[in-house]
């Protein structure tokens, strides 16, 4: 028989797999405010840091740009309000202004810096559309190249970030105020 091609728990088949045990406590809600816990907000915690410790990018006036723990692809920001709302509809005119201007510069940045060709924006509001934090509004900001959707993901079921987060948020904070 073909060791490759054995099933069952933690017997050798076809598939590689690159493991991250730490993403097990975060799905598990450690690090995550849940009705189960009593994990402080982290999107409160994040500014009250200073910004190399708190992976900020830029700070505006009623929102302001982190870099997401858990990206999609290297550089994936999150324009998140100051203030504690769920819903986009609960912003304030200022507050949903300024995360839209937030986020298109952030689309400025992230093609200077990164070269990036296209963007994922989005919002999941609530729980049930797939909100990690869905007590606290955020915007997503995803920078998308041709081909980063290789075989990695889509055959491997892995995605390989290319830069530490520290390295990509000093990069975007040094070059926000040049666009």
């Amino acid at each position: 028989m073909n060791e490759n091609l054995v099933g069952g728990a933690g017997m050798p088949d076809s598939w590689a797999r690159l493991w991250a045990p730490h993403r097990m406590s975060y799905l598990s809600g450690e690090n995550r405010p849940l009705p189960s816990n009593d994990v402080p907000c982290p999107f409160c915690t994040v500014p009250s840091m200073q910004d190399e410790a708190g992976l900020i990018v830029a700070r505006g006036i009623t929102a302001y740009v982190v870099m997401n723990l858990y990206p999609y692809n290297a550089g994936h920001l999150l324009i998140c309000a100051y203030r504690h709302v769920a819903d986009l509809t609960d912003l304030l005119d200022e507050e949903r202004n300024e995360i839209l201007a937030l986020t298109a510069h952030s689309m400025k940045v992230l093609r200077k810096v990164s070269n990036a060709k296209g963007f994922n924006l989005g919002m999941n509001q609530g729980a049930v559309s797939g909100a990690g934090v869905a007590e606290h509004i955020h915007q997503h900001v995803v920078p998308r190249w041709s081909g980063d959707a290789n075989f990695m993901p889509i055959i491997g079921q892995t995605k390989v970030l290319p830069q530490l987060l520290q390295v990509t948020r000093e990069a975007l904070a040094d070059n926000w105020n040049l666009i």
